[in-house]
């Protein structure tokens, strides 16, 4: 094994152990309420009433429910159940099925939305938890969200899943999940993490009828998101896919080349394989051009004019860690494991808290990080930093 790739196990092993893992385990653990508190500010001040948002304590529950897999530390399973059984205590919709988005500190429902995006982090966080446990329920519940979301959400004339609901799930006027977004119906963001999760299922318990949705959304990804005149991906249509906007986010252009690759070896389709393996390392190949600094940290966003946001958020840099290795074991070319390294070292340098623990939300350009911004919350999560480190761990440890 090449010595960079042991120095980069080694190194995600202590990281997720040591410190993003102990992190939550330490200083998010709600014995008052139940569950995991909602925030925590950039000095680790904690909020005791901050709300609880369902992106959060999905994520929550496939992190350690995936550290068990990797580990299979029993202290992990523990984490996993706690999250799994709150979620199903106080976010589940009793009457029309579904996580609501957002719950006060005490379990009360305060925005009870169907966003399609959450349901799928619901899936994918179950998938998990039902490989570390067996737990019947668990998989019953993917596969009925997994048929929900079939049945509710997708276009069934002009293909591609509709972006939120009501709490009943009729239609609903405001649809975005964040401020930053555009008011569309048809987002990459949320089909991405449907593919993600759809394969993640697919992978526990697979069945035609998944496979069917799975490569439905492979195809969608590559040919209606994706586009094949500058390499990246199409982030927002209305319902009859005219694109709006020209925003690229370079975080999801990488992420999205690994997910895309790692769906379509969960269903072992040759033929998909053949046909989008150039597309997947042509992101790459953008991805290192366009987005890269000289430091080896990813830049935030851009549009057709280049880069507009040189802020180095933290999540995005776990992704394109994961995205270069991916590049590197299809191809076996060197260029794409120095990119990883480099970019793993710029985590190290930049954006893991060697203070307070856990990892910055972001830094500028100059490396300074911001100090306005949460050290975990509503969308900052252990999971796109952990799931870098157990990527590095599996694709190369185990």
């Amino acid at each position: 094994m090449d010595e960079k790739i042991k120095n980069l196990i080694l190194k995600a092993q202590h990281e997720v152990t040591s410190n993003i893992l102990s992190y939550w385990i330490n200083t998010m653990v709600d014995n008052e309420n139940g569950g995991y508190y909602g925030k925590r500010d950039f000095y680790n001040k904690l909020d005791t009433t901050a709300s609880k948002g369902a992106v959060l304590n999905t994520r929550i529950l496939w992190t350690f429910s995936k550290a068990y897999n990797v580990f299979k530390d029993n202290e992990y399973l523990n984490y996993a159940w706690r999250a799994y059984n709150y979620i199903e205590k106080y976010f589940r919709d009793p009457v029309n099925d579904g996580v609501y988005w957002e719950l006060d500190y005490q379990g009360n429902p305060i925005n009870t939305q169907k966003y399609c995006y959450t349901q799928g982090f619901w899936i994918y966080a179950l998938s998990e938890f039902y490989k570390s446990t067996k737990h019947a329920e668990a998989i019953a519940t993917a596969y009925k969200m997994f048929h929900l979301l079939d049945e509710k959400a997708l276009d069934k004339q002009r293909n591609g899943y509709v972006e939120a609901f009501a709490k009943d799930w009729t239609t609903t006027n405001n649809v975005r999940i964040s401020e930053k977004d555009l008011n569309e119906n048809k987002t990459y963001n949320t089909h991405l993490h449907i593919l993600e999760s759809y394969a993640s299922l697919y992978k526990v318990k697979p069945s035609e009828e998944l496979k069917k949705s799975l490569t439905n959304l492979i195809i969608l990804l590559a040919e209606k998101f994706y586009n094949p005149n500058n390499g990246h991906f199409k982030l927002f249509f209305d319902d009859d896919w005219n694109e709006k906007g020209d925003l690229i986010s370079y975080g999801h252009d990488i992420e999205g080349s690994w997910l895309l690759w790692d769906a379509i070896e969960a269903i072992g389709s040759d033929e998909l394989k053949n046909k989008y393996l150039p597309i997947v390392i042509r992101i790459a190949e953008v991805s290192a051009a366009e987005s890269i600094d000289k430091d080896g940290g990813q830049f935030y966003e851009g549009d057709s004019s280049g880069v507009k946001d040189t802020d180095k958020h933290w999540w995005p840099q776990a992704e394109v860690v994961v995205g270069f290795l991916n590049a590197y074991q299809l191809t076996n070319n060197k260029k794409f494991l120095d990119l990883a390294c480099n970019s793993w070292e710029f985590i190290e340098n930049y954006i893991i808290d060697k203070v307070n623990g856990e990892w910055h939300w972001k830094i500028d350009k100059n490396g300074v990080p911001y100090k306005n911004e949460v050290k975990a919350g509503f969308w900052k999560c252990p999971y796109h930093n952990s799931r870098c480190c157990f990527e590095i761990i599996t694709r190369f440890g185990n």
